[in-house]
């Protein structure tokens, strides 16, 4: 009998527990997450703090007895160490686990800014489910809430916290909202959205400071106005900026990014970039070992290059593909892209691939301000490798098909040039020609 150690309970990790069950009926899988809680989705915590769902629905499993049905044994600890050499992973409740086959599948933790009072009561960062419970608790209807980032999960964020009838203002140090998503004109937009529906927005700014103020917050004043007692936790924080302004703020959450959580591989003989470097079939630099998800760094058949995809959709399909090699089942990846669609408080963005474009490559470009709509395609000769758009919710699953499929376009690409809004005749033509009709409808329906 085999035994597989995944390191990571996120849903690569128990994807890839469950893909090794149902063809390894007889070996043997540890499955090990670091929080105390079931397998749980991050991506559904926005949908927890609107309330949409209870935080049983985060769960990526609702069986409680799931696992033990599937003959996967829960370790709840962190890895700390791994020994490739002697294939064992040391965690940090003391225990030592032997491996025949290792994936790594550990995801990404946020990025902690350097800023002074960030270890303040009443500032969180939003990945965790305990982080969830303490932002429920402080962003009560009216609370003043500042936001620092506004990249791609900040915008999910900054959508949940709407919902709940928050006075929010946004920080973000780049010079314009979703800096890795969209350009000026599209994140632009994005902002001026999200100002008209109230939300104050910074861009071009940082948060120098934080400390606590005389006032209390708005949980005090509560406590305060029914008679109980409060506590100095219940202060009102200030916040410093570098534009000169002090911002008062209840809750203040850090949303500035994240980066793969692999720390531990330290002097593992495991070679890790960005993420852990995986091949075709996530494999790292050492035979048995394997990675998957938003820790993996896997090949980008858009861009010719290797990065970190930290969408679920790639760690899901990571997982799968990483399990069937563990078992001696050769199958290849084939590829991630870059692949968002954001919703801003009901303002629909999208960026596919390489957005920005390259050398000596073409784009062709339409913005309606006045109609919320924006459209960016880029070229490298007949072929879409990328693009975004604002407030263009119909040709979604077009683009997508465009530029996974590195479909030729041909005399496509200079009608798209002067006409962007083809994309659906292109895509049809294009495709059906090349033998890459399947999900066509669906792309045209979309």
């Amino acid at each position: 009998m085999t035994h597989h150690v995944i390191l990571g309970a996120g849903p690569a990790g128990v994807i890839a527990a469950e893909t090794l069950r149902k063809h390894a009926p007889r070996d043997t899988i540890t499955l090990v997450g670091d929080e105390p809680d079931a397998p749980y989705s991050r991506m559904a915590i926005p949908y927890l703090l609107i309330g949409n769902i209870d935080e049983r629905g985060t769960y990526l499993r609702k069986s409680d007895a799931h696992f033990d049905d599937w003959r996967i044994t829960q370790v709840k600890a962190k890895a700390t160490r791994v020994d490739a050499a002697a294939k064992t992973v040391q965690l940090d409740n003391g225990q030592s686990l032997a491996f025949d086959k290792l994936l790594i599948a550990t995801g990404s933790h946020p990025v902690r800014p350097p800023i002074a009072g960030m270890d303040l009561p009443g500032v969180h960062p939003c990945w965790t489910l305990a982080d969830a419970r303490a932002i429920q608790s402080l962003a009560q209807p009216g609370a003043r809430v500042l936001q620092m980032g506004a990249g791609f999960i900040g915008c999910i964020i900054m959508e949940a916290l709407a919902a709940r009838g928050v006075q929010l203002s946004v920080v973000e140090m780049g010079d314009r909202m979703v800096p890795r998503m969209m350009g000026p004109v599209a994140g632009g937009m994005i902002r001026d959205w999200c100002e008209a529906k109230g939300v104050r927005v910074f861009t071009g700014t940082k948060v120098e400071a934080i400390s606590a103020g005389a006032e209390k917050g708005l949980l005090g004043k509560l406590a305060s106005a029914v008679g109980l007692a409060s506590d100095d936790a219940q202060a009102a924080l200030q916040v410093r900026l570098s534009n000169g302004q002090t911002v008062e703020a209840d809750l203040v959450i850090s949303a500035t990014g994240v980066r793969p959580a692999i720390g531990f591989l330290k002097d593992s003989g495991i070679t890790c970039l960005q993420g852990v470097l995986t091949d075709e079939h996530l494999q790292t630099n050492v035979p048995g070992i394997y990675a998957a998800g938003d820790c993996a760094e896997a090949f980008d058949k858009v861009s010719g290059k290797t990065i970190v995809s930290a969408i679920q959709p790639n760690a899901a399909e990571q997982a799968r593909v990483a399990a069937l090699n563990m078992l001696g089942q050769k199958t290849s990846l084939q590829g991630v892209t870059q692949i968002n669609v954001l919703d801003t408080l009901g303002l629909i963005s999208t960026s596919f691939g390489n957005w920005e474009g390259v050398a000596g490559g073409q784009s062709a470009v339409l913005t309606d301000k006045a109609a919320g709509r924006h459209l960016s395609l880029q070229f490298k000769d007949d072929v879409m490798i990328g693009c975004n758009s604002v407030g263009w919710t119909e040709h979604v699953g077009v683009m997508r098909g465009l530029v996974e499929g590195q479909v030729r376009l041909g005399h496509w690409k200079d009608r798209l040039m002067h006409d962007p809004t083809l994309l659906v005749d292109a895509y049809l033509d294009c495709a059906q020609g090349q033998g890459r009709w399947s999900g066509a409808a669906d792309a045209r329906r979309r």
